[in-house]
């Protein structure tokens, strides 16, 4: 998926996580990322509890997200 932003980290595979949007090449879903933040994490807790993505990342599913 590549598009504008930060979008081209996004991927969507049939094989993995049952076809849900997820961040690029991890099992960590779009709506997982979404809820932590809904919950009232913010990025830099998220990236500690998630050592492997990055700010991007995080950016990536809001913008899918909107």
């Amino acid at each position: 998926m590549n598009a504008p932003g930060e979008l081209h980290r996004i991927t969507v595979d049939p094989q993995v996580c049952g076809g849900r949007p997820c961040i690029r090449d991890t099992r960590v879903r779009v709506s997982d990322v979404l809820d932590l933040l809904a919950a009232g994490a913010d990025t830099k807790e998220i990236l500690s509890d998630y050592p492997y993505l990055q700010r991007q990342d995080i950016a990536a599913a809001l913008q899918y997200a909107s």
